[in-house]
């Protein structure tokens, strides 16, 4: 609670720079806060919070879940000085929309309530239609911010239906007391219709398919830095919100819903990874590219035992190294190109290396190429899933197979072309090499020694 209360203080903090036209010094007073919040995430909740238990509980999950969105979400501060630098005078509002979406996010994490879960999506999502719809004068953008918004008011409809039916069930908003009521009545049909409306509300947002149409018309819209900061932290509060209602809640009546989520899986690893390989815009792809991320977490809801919880925040943590690491390298080739087409990163390796090395490893660990953190990642959503549902094992790993052609098209663009599209005198700054590094080093560090994710976030 003493971090959500910090960010939120630093989203106000910066917001208000803007009114004395100090829109750059909002990126710098969010680094700041999210510094101070990331320090005090390692310390014990003070005891004054307790009165909040029933609705939000500060557990050793919510602190992990909550230290790497606000390490994410700082490696996307660090990119947006130049990401944002033609928005100039509306700075202060994006990061301060970031940071109040992030919030959100950690009420997610912590949520113990029904009710609780409504306040967080909404404080997630509002903020999100906004900023999808910063580029005002982008028609692209001005239709994916309408295009979420609707989208978003359905899902939140059936959200809100879904909590209905299942308070109507079980007589309490409370995941512990409803977990005791479908372990006791498993059969209830108004209890599983709401099980299943639930399911449709949350897989429009992680957007696993079918519900996932609105995901690329808006990825591709909204501006490349917001694009991130959605394909990552918006996508760890999503799927671990989902997998608490799910695992918390819902356990009782598994034998009813994990069919339901089966088919979804399947589905979404299958079209995705196909569309996927036929598009021709890179900023498309991997809007495609996070859909079928979204399918390979799905895998998190079968076999479940102990260690899932850690399985997820190791695979989304990984998963969303990489999508920073390949949108710096997106962002600054649209920035000098003005278009996010495959053709337009030919020859980066020649004239920005290291950028170049990012994005390329960065995209080796989405594929799940070994000596990566995401071959590690999908080992051990793969082993845990194989136990339960080995059908959707074989699907997951053919969907990797299909992936690997599409991100090695643009690792081809960036690599194997004798000339450069490039000006020598185009350089990054020094702030993308460092983090460049910093991505490099902690992909490879996580697929070499998994073990170091424990203990760089002191899980238990």
């Amino acid at each position: 609670m003493s971090v959500l209360i910090i960010v939120f203080i630093t989203a106000i903090a910066a917001l208000f720079s803007g009114v004395f036209n100090q829109g750059k010094l909002a990126r710098y007073i969010g680094i700041a806060g999210l510094l101070i919040s990331l320090g005090i995430s390692f310390m014990p909740e003070a005891a004054f919070f307790e009165q909040y238990k029933p609705m939000f509980e500060y557990s050793a999950n919510t602190a992990l879940f909550t230290k790497m969105a606000l390490v994410i979400t700082l490696l996307i501060f660090f990119i947006g000085g130049f990401a944002l630098n033609n928005h100039r005078s509306h700075q202060s509002e994006l990061y301060a929309l970031m940071l109040l979406a992030l919030t959100g996010a950690i009420v997610l994490f912590g949520y113990k309530n029904l009710v609780t879960l409504f306040l967080g999506i909404e404080i997630l999502s509002i903020p999100l239609y906004v900023m999808a719809g910063a580029a005002k004068t982008d028609l692209r953008s001005n239709e994916a911010s309408l295009k979420y918004f609707l989208m978003g008011c359905f899902a939140t409809g059936f959200l809100l239906f879904g909590i209905a039916l299942t308070y109507g069930a079980a007589g309490t908003f409370d995941l512990y007391q409803i977990h005791a009521y479908a372990l006791a009545n498993s059969s209830n049909p108004m209890l599983i219709l709401g099980v299943i409306l639930l399911i449709v509300a949350m897989g429009f947002k992680v957007a696993l398919a079918p519900f996932h149409m609105w995901s690329p018309d808006v990825y591709q819209g909204a501006p490349s830095l917001i694009t991130a900061f959605m394909a990552s932290v918006v996508k760890i509060a999503g799927f671990y919100a989902f997998f608490r209602l799910m695992t918390i809640g819902f356990i009782g009546v598994y034998q009813e819903w994990f069919s339901i989520l089966g088919v979804m899986v399947i589905i979404t690893l299958l079209l995705a990874n196909v569309m996927g390989l036929a598009q021709t815009n890179a900023k498309r792809m991997l809007a495609y590219s996070s859909v079928s991320h979204a399918g390979y977490l799905g895998l998190i809801f079968f076999g479940i035992n102990s260690l899932s919880t850690y399985h997820l925040a190791f695979y989304l943590f990984a998963y969303s190294l990489s999508t920073v690491g390949v949108f710096m390298s997106l962002i600054w080739v649209e920035k000098l190109k003005r278009e996010t087409s495959y053709t337009a990163f030919k020859g980066l390796a020649k004239t920005e290396p290291l950028l170049a090395t990012a994005a390329a490893v960065s995209m080796l660990s989405m594929a799940g190429i070994p000596l990566t953190a995401g071959f590690m990642g999908k080992f051990s959503l793969f082993s845990q899933a194989i136990n339960g549902a080995a059908f959707l094992v074989l699907v997951a790993i053919l969907g990797s197979a299909v992936s690997i052609a599409y991100y090695l098209r643009l690792i081809i663009a960036m690599f194997f072309f004798k000339e450069s599209s490039f000006k020598t005198s185009e350089k990054v700054s020094i702030t993308y090499n460092i983090v460049s590094v910093v991505l490099l080093l902690a992909l490879v560090a996580l697929g070499l020694f998994p073990d170091l994710f424990s203990v760089w976030f002191q899980c238990n």
